[in-house]
């Protein structure tokens, strides 16, 4: 496969699958990983929908543990193009199709309410500079709610999965409330919380959460995950959860 402007090939940790990658466009780091095996999804048999799916990586890790159909939407058509190319280079594109789409006005062709699972890792800060904006437009929208909020992410899940259905997201530990607050609102139960800290001494930098449409009250707090040793290196339990073993 022939790459374009500087663009690379990375391996999705614990797997044989790589991702096309660029510095000109944002990048996919720990937190898409994370959700990617943190979400509970069917194994042999569905359909998933991977909102803000960027270069595809939640896809195409999903792919290690579901045989469901999988659609990433994804509103930059760059980052389309690789999550395509990036199928394609590990034979996935049977089980695996893209839509480029503003979140806000997906096609009428994926049904609502029709999704087992939605995952999604949005954009996390509110507010974008004028300078932030015009060093990299890629690096703004996927960095900031440009093209949508939180409660559009939360909302658009909710009309997309079935009853009962799960919608994942990871996000930063500051918005929790605001995350639970929409999931109620738009009738996803938050039933799975997991806090992800820098090192056993740090505050959370991350939080992964998981709601069930319709689901019963009565939340699930899931020990803390670790990134980091006193050495500097990956704890146990983090590379044994990134690695998915």
């Amino acid at each position: 496969m022939k790459l374009f402007n500087g663009e690379r090939l990375d391996y999705i940790a614990g797997t044989d699958l790589k991702v096309l990658q660029s510095p000109n466009v944002f990048s996919f780091s720990i937190d898409a990983i994370l959700l990617g095996r943190f979400v509970q999804v069917p194994i042999q048999k569905g359909n998933i929908l991977d909102l803000c799916t960027g270069n595809g990586v939640i896809p195409a890790l999903l792919t290690t543990r579901s045989k469901a159909n999988i659609i990433g939407v994804e509103i930059q058509n760059k980052l389309v193009d690789m999550a395509r190319r990036t199928s394609e280079l590990n034979e996935l594109h049977n089980q695996i199709q893209f839509v480029e789409s503003d979140l806000n006005h997906i096609p009428s062709e994926l049904k609502r309410g029709f999704f087992d699972v939605v995952t999604c890792n949005p954009p996390y800060f509110e507010t974008v500079t004028d300078d932030e904006k015009n060093r990299n437009e890629h690096f703004a929208i996927a960095r900031h709610e440009i093209y949508c909020t939180l409660e559009d992410v939360v909302r658009v899940s909710s009309q997309y999965v079935k009853q009962k259905g799960k919608v994942a997201l990871v996000h930063r530990p500051e918005r929790l409330t605001d995350i639970v607050h929409h999931m109620r609102t738009y009738r996803i139960e938050p039933k799975r919380i997991q806090f992800v800290h820098p090192k056993v001494n740090k505050d959370a930098n991350m939080v992964l959460v998981e709601g069930i449409k319709d689901g019963k009250a009565g939340v699930t707090c899931l020990p803390p995950i670790v990134v980091y040793n006193e050495q500097g290196t990956y704890t146990e339990q983090f590379s044994s959860i990134y690695e998915g073993k």
